[in-house]
């Protein structure tokens, strides 16, 4: 069943986990999502980054992709989630992950989306305001959650770039709640968007804790998100460098440390870098175990740039060339349908993690309690 948003945050806030919100960029990513949650009766929150819409939507140049590649792509993510939604045994959302304009948002909406975020913490405190406002406006009409942001997150993720954090206000995080109507933010409190966090990542439990327990004072039901809180699975970063990669310079946010923010009120996590390592990590060693995937006429695309981008992570990076996998799951030569394998491992592999780490293990029914 597919619903929206709060039934999911609200669930996680009464028992006392996390729900992972997991980015996806193909067909096979949702199918594997989906197959790894129900095998642990787990909810699950899919999610379409702006950018990520263009390339499901066939651009591959999607860095550069326009509003209309973008509504493409939600336009076909929103029905094939939609479609699966139909007969999957657990409740799923779909969600924009850091839409960038009232207009994505709205085309996300429009598609079908069940979710959306609205990121203004790169505009001034009061355009952010009245930006997300709009959008909630928009929203709450078609019954669609809405999740804003503030302050900054420093990294780069997409389209979205910060070289320094500014850390959210608790204060202020109030006056944002109660002037937009959000139904959960994304908080700044040391995390960090890409696969380069550092080794020294700190994470501000005490900010965390803060805005909770104002939110809970002033009775207000507002869910906190942590982004930029992919792991970063070093056994996988020495397996892509062991396979012909060359990946420095890594690091991720201690599960120990998030585990900690979840007891201090984090109701949501996003993951996206760990799921671009393991497909990654795949797609190298698939062409190292199986050499005639690297010659095929098919796939040999993909071994091309995966030799020429030894640096890369992004499996969109390497997918270019085959654009009706992503777009239409069209895997038509026993070497495609190995590579669409390879999606599928990487992604249940580390979404398994993740939903026993975070304690969603068994939480799908508790949800539908608040549809």
């Amino acid at each position: 069943m597919l619903i929206n948003g709060n039934a999911f945050l609200k669930t996680a806030d009464k028992y006392h986990y996390a729900q992972g919100a997991f980015n996806v960029n193909t067909e096979e990513q949702v199918d594997a999502a989906i197959q790894i949650h129900e095998a642990l009766r787990a909810p699950l929150f899919l999610q379409g980054a702006q950018l990520g819409n263009a390339f499901i939507g066939g651009k591959a140049d999607f860095k550069n992709g326009n509003l209309d590649d973008i509504k493409k792509g939600a336009d076909l993510l929103a029905d094939y989630v939609a479609k699966k939604a139909e007969v999957a045994s657990i409740p799923i959302a779909l969600h924009l992950d850091h839409g960038l304009t009232f207009d994505v948002a709205k085309a996300c909406i429009d598609s079908g989306y069940t979710s959306v975020m609205i990121d203004g913490s790169a505009h001034e405190y009061e355009d952010n305001v009245e930006l997300t406002k709009k959008v909630v406006d928009y929203a709450h009409k078609y019954g669609v959650t809405v999740e804003g942001e503030l302050g900054t997150i420093a990294g780069v993720e997409d389209h979205v770039f910060a070289k320094n954090s500014s850390y959210t206000s608790p204060l202020q995080a109030l006056d944002f709640i109660n002037k937009t109507g959000v139904d959960s933010l994304a908080i700044s409190y040391g995390t960090k968007h890409g696969a380069n966090k550092g080794s020294d990542i700190k994470l501000r439990m005490q900010i965390v804790t803060a805005i909770k327990e104002i939110l809970l004072s002033e009775g207000i039901d507002v869910n906190l998100v942590s982004h930029g809180s992919s792991t970063i699975p070093q056994y996988i970063v020495e397996e892509i460098n062991n396979l012909g990669g060359n990946v420095n310079g890594t690091g991720g946010i201690p599960i120990e440390q998030l585990k900690v923010a979840i007891g201090c009120g984090i109701n949501k996590i996003n993951i996206d870098s760990d799921i671009r390592l393991a497909t990654t990590r795949n797609f190298r060693e698939l062409g190292k175990k199986n050499p005639e995937v690297v010659t095929d006429p098919s796939t040999a695309g993909i071994y091309k740039l995966l030799a020429e981008n030894e640096a890369d992570i992004d499996p969109r990076t390497f997918l270019a060339p085959v654009m009706n996998l992503v777009t239409e799951n069209k895997a038509d030569t026993p070497a495609l349908k190995e590579i669409n394998r390879a999606v599928n491992l990487g992604t249940q592999e580390i979404m398994g993690q993740l939903i026993v780490n975070f304690g969603m293990l068994g939480m799908a029914p508790k949800v539908m309690e608040f549809k």
